[in-house]
């Protein structure tokens, strides 16, 4: 990782390279956004996960440089700050707590995130990250919201009372999430999967 951070010093510094330098964290969003999605395409191929992780963690290395140029923050902080929250939040494994199954872990996960709000609350726009798509945003709201995991007939009721509106669109596409719950499926990778596949059976670009 020194290796990594050593470089990204040198591309940002004097003689390095002029794009490095004029990036700033909000320059480098939608770069993050991509590999990060890129990274899980890759889940079940080793070697190009192996090589998009590496993107990612370009990504890390590189806001972590900025920061260290703004004097907010560097690498280390970032992660000191992930090893404590692990720690923190694994008291059955670093602490003497104990639990029955995967699921308390969670329960208890939440509940530690929590007290380390101190109380304040978080909205729940807060809670869902704006940057994740469409829907697995839905599904997120759905779940804080207690929505019902509906059937395929929510799907055809939807299509039956929605009009043909964005409004309407946006109705049936929250069904279909509702259907994926009740599946046990994310909609999300489950289109993304669609999607992917439909787009290898595209033919090749011709010059």
């Amino acid at each position: 990782m020194q290796d990594l951070l050593n470089i990204m010093r040198r591309l940002r510094g004097p003689g390095g390279c002029p794009w490095d330098q004029e990036q700033t964290h909000e320059s480098l969003r939608p770069y993050l956004l991509e590999e990060a999605a890129e990274a899980t395409d890759a889940v079940g191929h080793p070697a190009e996960l192996a090589d998009e992780l590496g993107d990612v963690l370009l990504q890390v290395a590189f806001h972590s440089v900025i920061a260290e140029q703004e004097g907010t923050f560097d690498y280390a902080q970032v992660e000191k700050n992930i090893v404590d929250k692990l720690v923190r939040r694994h008291p059955h494994v670093f602490g003497g707590a104990g639990v029955a199954g995967s699921e308390e872990v969670v329960r208890n996960w939440q509940a530690i995130k929590a007290a380390e709000r101190e109380g304040k609350p978080r909205s729940a726009a807060d809670r869902v990250p704006a940057a994740l798509g469409a829907l697995a945003r839905e599904t997120k709201a759905q779940k804080l919201a207690g929505q019902e995991k509906t059937g395929r007939g929510g799907i055809g009721a939807a299509l039956t009372q929605a009009p043909d509106t964005e409004a309407g669109v946006a109705e049936v596409l929250g069904a279909v999430v509702a259907w994926a719950r009740s599946l046990g499926i994310d909609a999300e990778v489950a289109l993304r999967t669609r999607t992917a596949a439909a787009l290898a059976a595209l033919p090749d670009e011709t010059l």
